[in-house]
């Protein structure tokens, strides 16, 4: 293929240099991953980090050494669903409770100590973590600027002092920031061996003499320059300096992101009994303007599958195909019981459609029509197991965006099982593109108001919908009535007047009824902060229910039962007195 034609992807040049200087320990440390997997860089990225151990220790080195190898290791061990700010912090977090502990003993004079710097290129963004006085800087555009803030703290007639690091507190306190990246960007992450002995504009001319086609022993041979003059100018510290410039960055349009599936053909509508692969289809389950669904068999396994073909409507909509594309990631990325899982596609087709668990049971919908008034054990067991569904979701960093009876399936076992998730938001594809989504996804009259009037959405959007659906579970309705089955573009004006629910079914308690209206407030920030609250609450109220409910007849319970225990009864009757009968007639 042509060069000129070929896609552009993010690539980096990188080279560092570290030495003890004056000292007869080196407690600087710095390392890089440029990682060989096309995946893993697109979805965790580039990691350059460097690290100065604090000098009043023996064990620095060792501090240093673990914190920049650990880092690394750790992060890309992290979900690949996760965003680089949750994935990072999760590391230093884990990291700083482990040297913190180490330094129980002794905290002040030969503890685990030590600053930390990183820059983690993914996409087209760079985002910067930051904890100490080692420091980040980024020449742009013959500009040299520190992006990083030192914390440290002057003593007067002393060497400043260190007010954060890793190690020496149990409650960590990161600087984080993203900036967007252009080809030609170049970082610079140095120890204060460098930047204490070295002015800004001395670093600028240094930086400034790299090429556009410099190579990596340049920038090796450049960083060991810049080290070297750090010594000269009295630096009696540890000197690091690690260099790493953007030379190509990937497209982040759509249509470039994504531009595999164009390579895929969008099955025609099919019929029962057509075969497209392996499978033959046995019923059509569903036939939409957006998608169709099939129940099929896969004729080598004789297993039942759930095929998912998107429409021809949509073969121009890449918005449309991002969506479907993360569907099928999410089911193959999540494996719990509670969640649907999406198979590989077939090796070597040429078609775009999903293969999806069979599940057996019923839509929640189809479940709440056949009980209108269910038990309320029954009930609440339903709404946990649909908040722990939903939780397995939420601590993959993902957000449903579309939970509705429909899109919840009750398993011949009782359990639940989530369905559907092309509406799904994933904040590691967040990174990669943003979706030009003009209108939000969902059931209008399940959809939380954050995320239908400003297309912001959270967990706790997903709590307002698992709300509004335990409330119409409850008691058949709906929390605003005033706004049900409206259009987008009148949802918009809803009022958000609530309904409380002994409206509909007197016997729910009031407590009931302020648990739910908490969880349905259309202010984000007045709802319950955590699903592990909300279900904390009603948990509460199910003891109370139970403990202050009268024991129901057997009757109530079981009225099979109660008439086939009578009957025995009847039958056992009858036969006595025809004994008695028999006897006497005998005599």
């Amino acid at each position: 293929m042509d060069k000129s034609q070929a896609k552009p992807t993010l690539k980096v040049c990188i080279g560092g240099y570290s030495t003890a200087g004056k000292r007869s320990v080196n407690q600087d440390a710095f390392a890089v991953k440029d990682p060989y997997s096309a995946s893993e860089k697109k979805m965790k990225g580039i990691v350059a980090c460097v690290a100065d151990g604090v000098s009043c220790s023996d064990k620095g080195q060792q501090a240093s050494h673990t914190s920049v190898t650990q880092f690394i290791a750790d992060y890309y061990s992290t979900n690949k669903s996760w965003d680089v700010k949750q994935s990072a912090s999760k590391v230093l977090n884990s990291l700083n409770s482990w040297l913190y502990q180490h330094n129980q003993d002794d905290l002040r004079h030969n503890g685990l100590i030590t600053t930390f710097s990183s820059v983690v290129i993914k996409s087209t963004t760079a985002h910067i973590l930051h904890i100490g006085d080692s420091r980040v800087y980024r020449y742009q555009e013959e500009e040299l600027k520190q992006l990083s803030h030192d914390h440290s703290r002057a003593v007067y007639k002393q060497n400043p002092v260190l007010t954060r690091a890793l190690g020496m507190d149990c409650h960590l306190d990161i600087d984080y920031q993203t900036i967007p990246l252009q080809v030609g960007d170049l970082f610079m992450l140095s120890s204060d061996g460098v930047h204490d002995y070295l002015s800004q504009e001395s670093l600028k001319e240094y930086l400034s003499q790299l090429t556009e086609d410099a190579t990596t022993k340049e920038f090796e041979q450049l960083a060991k320059t810049i080290c070297d003059d750090a010594l000269t100018q009295g630096s009696s510290d540890n000197i690091s300096c690690l260099l790493v410039k953007v030379t190509s960055l990937p497209r982040s349009d759509l249509s470039e992101l994504f531009s595999h599936l164009s390579s895929l053909n969008i099955p025609p509508a099919l019929q029962v009994g057509n075969e497209i692969d392996c499978f033959k289809i046995d019923k059509i389950l569903h036939e939409g303007a957006r998608s169709h669904v099939y129940l099929a068999t896969d004729k080598s396994t004789k297993n039942k599958v759930v095929l998912k073909m998107p429409s021809l409507n949509f073969e121009e909509d890449t918005n449309y195909l991002l969506g479907f594309y993360k569907e099928q990631w999410v089911g193959q990325s999540i494996n719990h019981p509670s969640v649907m899982s999406i198979a590989d596609n077939i090796k070597g087709s040429v078609f775009l459609y999903h293969i999806c668990e069979y599940v057996e049971g019923m839509s929640l919908r189809l479940w709440m029509q056949k009980n209108p008034k269910p038990e309320l054990d029954q009930a609440y067991d339903i709404i946990k197991k649909i908040v722990n569904a939903v939780r397995v979701l939420q601590r993959a960093g993902m957000v449903h965006r579309d939970l509705k009876p429909e899109n919840i399936i009750i398993t011949e076992q009782d359990d639940i099982k989530l369905i559907d998730f092309g509406t799904v938001k994933v904040n590691g594809f967040e990174e990669i593109v943003k979706e030009q989504q003009e209108e939000p996804l969902g059931a209008v009259d399940y959809i939380a108001p954050e995320y239908l009037n400003d297309n912001q959405s959270s967990s706790l959007s997903d709590l307002f919908s698992i709300a509004v659906i335990a409330y119409e579970l409850l008691s058949g309705y709906l929390p605003y009535p005033a706004n049900q089955a409206q259009s987008l573009d009148r949802a918009r004006q809803y009022t958000w007047i609530y309904q409380p629910i002994q409206t509909h079914r007197s016997e729910l308690s009031s407590r009931l009824d302020n648990v739910l209206q908490r969880a349905l407030d259309p202010k984000p920030n007045k709802r319950y902060s955590t699903m592990s609250e909300f279900i904390a609450e009603l948990t509460v109220i199910q003891k109370r229910q139970t403990i202050q409910e009268p024991k129901k007849s057997l009757l109530e319970r079981d009225p099979v039962k109660f008439w086939q225990y009578l009957a025995f009864i009847f039958i056992g009757i009858s036969a006595a007195e025809l004994f008695i009968l028999l006897s006497t007639r005998a005599l």
